[in-house]
């Protein structure tokens, strides 16, 4: 996956071209900007949970967009660190609580955003929603597939707005791809798509707990150990699929337009075997879409070389996706030597292109692009327009990107695979339907 600055250039001039004309393509650019709330105004949030994706999601936040009210979190230093820390940033310092409910009713709130440990997400977020709060909840929905159903149902029942944290369907990037390739038919028939997300680390974090004499068991956390990290333990986490597979499997989802039939995974742990872990670290799994189309996700904790990517790869050319930010696309040997490509030297502040279809005073298109990056697009800018189109859903009615349905697919597959690779055996998916809607 490693490509030469030449490939790169070549990919990434190809990409563009294909997706020129495309609404996604403003965004790409810059060029355009979301407004605030038109009626209304920001809409009154609170944050549940701000370890490393809350502080993420923290970060992106826009004044126009949310009036942001409280931080709760049942680590008070990490609630006290983020209300001080939104306050050095300008905003109005947000109250800070460690006990949900309490929050719930002091406040006055229309929506919260909620980045907790996967096993809380559907108690949390069913809280909220039956106190009328709109919820934004990250990845993956819920920790088993009753679980997702459950918030999916409470959604309905109480008529509030229900989001998931996918950030690719928001990121442009991908949104051009889809717009402009996929549903183009730029890649012919796709019958493979192959993911991965490799790191040559321990996932474990070390914090100290906020005080000596912290107990997170009344929360559901033997210990700080666990509470800290949750990821490793199988009562609060799904692991590398969860975290990090589900993500990719929720693009598969949409580009093929459909969820998949069954699933075969294997792994174990391997590596970090200290007793601290019940996690595997190392994960591969191969899921079957119908129509004869695969898609394999792989993760490892032992090399790094590839990182984390999605290739699409059609029978007329690949798609690259590299770290949420670099895209790419290769026709297939014939079609590259059909194209009279050339490369604009590195140094320019955009990438101008002309093409076959297109004369080159036609008014070219371009990306602003530092010389000294390859992205095309900056990664958080996912999580930007994650929560303004979620502001702008409960304002106005703006259509979610990803959706429930949609999140739900991804969160029932890869709880599938993970009980595949349990078993070491092929499962099936005959509980989903065959498309997704949205």
């Amino acid at each position: 996956m490693n490509l030469t600055p030449a490939q790169k250039e070549i990919g990434r001039r190809n990409f563009l071209k294909a997706i020129a004309g495309t609404p996604a393509l403003a965004a790409l650019a810059g060029a355009a900007a979301l407004e605030g709330p038109k009626r209304g105004g920001p809409v009154k949030t609170a944050i549940i949970g701000v370890g490393g994706e809350g502080k993420v999601l923290l970060g992106q936040m826009q004044k126009q967009w949310l009036d942001l009210r409280a931080i709760c979190d049942i680590n008070p230093k990490h609630a006290k660190l983020a209300a001080e820390g939104m306050a050095g940033k300008g905003w109005k310092k947000p109250n800070e609580y460690t006990d949900l409910k309490k929050m719930l009713h002091d406040e006055d709130l229309e929506a919260v955003v909620i980045a907790v440990p996967l096993s809380a997400h559907a108690d949390v977020a069913c809280a909220a929603m039956e106190a009328g709060k709109h919820v934004l909840c990250e990845k993956m929905m819920g920790w088993d597939i009753p679980s997702c159903q459950r918030m999916m149902d409470t959604a309905r029942k109480q008529k509030v707005k229900f989001e998931v944290g996918y950030q690719r369907f928001y990121n442009p990037a991908y949104q051009a791809a889809h717009e402009g390739i996929i549903k183009k038919g730029v890649l012919g028939d796709i019958y493979y798509t192959q993911t991965a997300w490799h790191r040559n680390k321990n996932w474990r974090r070390e914090e100290p707990p906020p005080s000596p004499d912290f107990d997170p068991r009344p929360y559901g956390y033997q210990d700080w150990e666990h509470l800290m990290n949750w990821r490793l333990y199988r009562k609060h986490s799904r692991g590398l699929l969860a975290e990090l597979g589900s993500h990719e499997i929720s693009m598969v989802d949409w580009f093929y337009d459909a969820v998949p039939e069954a699933v075969y995974a294997s792994g174990g742990l391997y590596r970090f075997k200290d007793g601290r872990r019940e996690e595997f670290d190392h994960l591969y799994a191969t899921f079957d879409y119908p129509g004869g189309r695969t898609a394999t996700f792989t993760a490892i904790e032992s090399n790094e070389f590839d990182s984390n990517y999605e290739k699409v790869m059609g029978t007329k050319g690949t798609l690259l996706f590299k770290g949420e930010s670099e895209v790419y696309l290769f026709p297939e040997a014939e079609a590259v030597k059909a194209t009279n490509l050339e490369v604009t030297p590195r140094g320019a502040n955009a990438v101008l292109d002309a093409s076959e279809s297109r004369v080159a005073d036609a008014g070219g298109r371009t990306v602003a692009q530092s010389a000294a990056t390859d992205k095309v697009v900056d990664r958080l800018v996912g999580y930007k327009n994650e929560l303004a189109t979620f502001c702008s859903h409960i304002r106005s009615n703006t259509p979610l990107r990803c959706g429930p349905e949609r999140a739900f697919g991804s969160a029932a597959a890869c709880i599938r695979a993970y009980e595949a690779g349990d078993q070491k055996a092929r499962l099936t998916l005959n509980e989903l339907p065959k498309h997704i809607p949205g």
